[in-house]
């Protein structure tokens, strides 16, 4: 039985089979299995019946030229098909490289993601939210491929739904990772407000706190071990007021569960009630919610973050003990770039981490209080006309 509650605007959940079947290779730190883990571990709490779960359709190139140049469609598609690349093809769009290698599902993989994305989108025109967890590749460049990033659903979701009349999207990235596909998507966009929070130093290297892409973006570095302390005080002091501010139509959220402690590419230190708190936070600032996974390379954080993402969708609590089907599921994951890794007992017996807080840092009180400056200057200046 479930104990989800009635809403006449039911969460949707989008995933797809693909996810199942493919993989960027073996020593890859996407290896890992991350959507199916969230479908069945949903469907082992009575949390994703049939009426909430919608099969992705694969976006075909012409949902996909909003963004991404005819030419780098058409040379993903042939990479995918022959299974290798030219040496100019590698230099000009960055396929067949270790960040983004040639595989079997190359293409299929990413156009599902996109195609995810768009039908969310579509689903919540009048309303309503949708959940995408294979969504989130928020790399992806106009002509190439980019941080694992084959495409670029966050960028084609937020042109779908302009293109659906909505004047207004908050785009809301708590990845370890800069999102610096979507930033240049929307340079200078005065209805698209951008807003960040990243680990400073790390790959791509942009997102500086400096950095508004000329208007558009309020970006967020912050410190290695960033606690949950400290991402308290971002989501009530920054976050939540610079999406408020702009009475978005729709918000978008791309919540890569590599802010998380136990992610092997970042140095973060957050719990997973940190994503579920913004979760919960933006639900209510908008009619419109359409949240995507992205980062994570840890299998059995990104599993149970992701699923309390969903949980939270859904407005059901979330149990301290997993009941047995839940826990064979966390229990079965492997990962292979870690062998003979041994996971701590309550990955398998519990969704929710325990809370990770610690001191705030100046830095950190400063860095917000820079950017609640820039809102104050932003909310004094005119607003734009519907």
């Amino acid at each position: 039985m479930s104990d989800l509650p009635e809403s006449a605007t039911e969460p949707i959940f989008v995933g797809a089979q693909v996810y199942r079947a493919s993989s960027y290779g073996s020593k890859h730190p996407l290896a890992i299995p991350r959507v199916p883990s969230v479908t069945d571990l949903g469907r082992a709490l009575g949390w994703l019946p049939a009426s909430r779960y919608r099969s992705s359709p694969r976006a075909k190139p012409a949902a996909l030229r909003p963004f991404h140049t005819a030419e780098y469609i058409a040379a993903l598609q042939a990479a995918e098909h022959s299974q290798q690349v030219s040496d100019a093809v590698r230099a000009r769009h960055g396929l067949g490289t270790l960040s983004n290698p040639i595989h079997p599902h190359m293409f299929r993989r990413p156009a599902t993601s996109v195609g995810g994305v768009l039908f969310g989108a579509a689903q919540i025109a009048n309303g309503g939210v949708a959940y995408v967890p294979g969504g989130g590749t928020h790399h992806g460049m106009p002509d190439r491929a980019n941080g694992f990033c084959y495409l670029n659903d966050p960028v084609l979701a937020i042109k779908a739904l302009q293109r659906q009349g909505l004047n207004r999207i908050a785009y809301v990235d708590i990845d370890a990772h800069h999102c610096d596909g979507v930033e240049a998507a929307f340079q200078g966009a005065e209805t698209v407000r951008l807003i960040s929070v990243h680990e400073e130093n790390r790959w791509p290297f942009t997102g500086a706190l400096a950095d508004t892409a000329g208007g558009s973006a309020f970006n967020l570095p912050v410190p290695r071990n960033l606690n949950d302390t400290e991402f308290e005080l971002i989501l009530e002091r920054f976050l939540l007021p610079a999406v408020d501010h702009f009475q978005p139509d729709a918000v978008v959220l791309q919540c890569g569960a590599d802010a998380l402690l136990e992610d092997p590419l970042a140095r973060l230190a957050l719990s997973n009630t940190s994503h579920w708190k913004t979760v919960a936070a933006l639900r209510g600032l908008s009619p419109r919610f359409l949240v995507l996974g992205g980062g994570g390379y840890n299998p059995w954080s990104v599993a149970r973050c992701w699923t309390g993402v969903w949980a939270t969708l859904c407005g059901v609590e979330i149990p301290d003990e997993l009941p047995d089907a839940a826990r064979r599921i966390l229990e079965n994951l492997t990962w292979n770039r870690r062998a003979g890794f041994l996971p701590p007992a309550h990955w398998y017996t519990s969704l929710r981490d325990e809370p990770r807080h610690g001191e705030i840092r100046d830095d950190v009180r400063d860095r917000v209080q820079q950017l609640r400056s820039r809102l104050s200057a932003a909310a004094a200046a005119p607003t734009l006309s519907a």
